[in-house]
């Protein structure tokens, strides 16, 4: 049961993943004029990853794809995998408690696939990124979650509102309530209580969604994904060709770190990847390259 549905999500997360990945290259070759204009483009490393069981059976894995020190980004990964097998017990526990998901202890399987994607740009007007598409299913319950959202250093009203329209401009064609409550998700997800801030300008963000109606609810996710290129790359274009200075490439540094804290301390996503025996270098591939504190 359900086996063509995760057989098609998984498929669709791979293909986007090959737009993106195709489309950053594309960036860096593009890259003709401004800082860093002279460099050699960047090209993605590609490794595959592979998950066991702890009695060593097959348990999934995925293809990390990794780029540094590119003349448009200094370190982006795009991450996609599919992982199944047996949650632990405290990741039993954890989804138990968030979710009440009954039954969990007496057949804890669960099967998971999904794309994450975090660019840390070399030009500080240039914003970072982060985007992630998922589904996942255990045999009580599936659901899908992901989003989008923009962590500039240097703020630019204008960057934010296309970044938020462009999304909004494809929710809106599940319904117009799907824009403003994924909005209102992002900002409390990415919230940094510690700092008592936002990690970045916000996005759209949903988890543990499931309406019931899986065609409906994949369907939303996929427009999802489809916003990301058009809402980030023209941003992209735009600014990484603005001269930069010492002063500007200390704030980037500070405020990476802001994000190194956020996705060590809360992100979700970190905590599973790490809980259920997934590689460490592709769960902590959202760490940018340097950061800063003072």
């Amino acid at each position: 049961m359900f086996d063509t549905e995760k057989s098609t999500a998984a498929a669709w997360f791979r293909q986007l993943r090959d737009e993106i990945v195709a489309a950053f290259e594309a960036l860096e070759d593009t890259h003709s004029s401004g800082p860093l204009a002279d460099a050699t483009p960047g090209r993605f490393e590609v490794k595959e990853t592979k998950r066991q069981s702890e009695d060593g059976s097959d348990a999934g894995g995925g293809l990390m794809s990794v780029m540094r020190g590119g003349r448009v980004f200094e370190k982006v990964g795009v991450n996609v995998s599919t992982v199944y097998g047996t949650l632990g017990t405290r990741a039993q526990q954890a989804m138990a408690a968030r979710k009440g998901i009954p039954g969990m202890t007496e057949d804890p399987r669960f099967w998971a696939s999904g794309i994450s994607l975090v660019a840390h740009m070399q030009n500080p007007h240039v914003p970072a990124v982060h985007m992630n598409t998922r589904m996942f299913w255990t045999p009580h319950t599936w659901w899908f979650g992901g989003g989008s959202d923009l962590n500039p250093c240097i703020e630019y009203d204008e960057d934010t509102a296309h970044f938020h329209a462009t999304q909004k401009a494809h929710l809106d064609q599940h319904g117009p309530g799907h824009y403003p409550r994924l909005k209102d998700w992002a900002d409390e997800y990415f919230y940094i209580p510690h700092r008592k801030r936002a990690r970045g300008v916000g996005g759209i963000f949903m988890d543990d969604y499931c309406t019931g109606d899986w065609a409906a609810d994949f369907a939303l996710t996929q427009d999802i994904g489809r916003a990301f290129l058009p809402a980030f790359l023209p941003l992209v274009e735009k600014r990484r060709v603005q001269e930069f200075d010492e002063t500007a490439k200390d704030t980037q540094l500070v405020h990476r770190g802001l994000y190194a804290e956020y996705n060590l301390v809360y992100d979700r996503g970190t905590k599973f990847g790490l809980e259920t025996g997934h590689d460490p270098d592709a769960v902590l591939m959202s760490l940018p390259p340097m950061a800063k504190w003072v």
